[in-house]
């Protein structure tokens, strides 16, 4: 019950959220912050466009929301894998341990230090 509850809530809280990215365009709404880093320094961090990235591809925006930040496209499945992986623990523990891999972590780690680099070198 407390499991169903809790499954409940965060696709609640998904659901809000995409509504609010589908109607709201970062680049022009208050309601989302903008980037410190990017602030601060002027460099853009490995995350910066991803607001904007995900108001694009909720307005079926594809192209768009690769430009706003193309590391989006391999990180959200990459992730929604290891999510579902902890769901299915449990179930199959070998499939948690295959995308928990140190090997893949650092490898992922190392593809988003190379991302940040070139985006800021090449102007991404």
């Amino acid at each position: 019950m407390r499991r169903t509850l809790v499954v409940l809530l965060a696709i609640a809280v998904i659901l809000v959220f995409g509504v609010i990215y589908y109607a709201l365009d970062p680049t022009s709404s208050p309601l989302f912050p903008q980037c410190g880093l990017l602030t601060l320094t002027g460099y853009k961090c490995p995350g910066c466009g991803s607001q904007r990235a995900i108001h694009a591809l909720l307005n079926g925006d594809v192209v768009a929301a690769f430009k706003h930040n193309a590391m989006l496209f391999i990180a959200a499945p990459w992730l929604l894998l290891c999510l579902y992986a902890e769901t299915q623990r449990k179930r199959n523990p070998r499939r948690y341990a295959q995308l928990h891999s140190s090997t893949l972590i650092w490898f992922f780690l190392a593809m988003v230090l190379i991302w940040w680099l070139l985006r800021n070198i090449f102007n991404w």
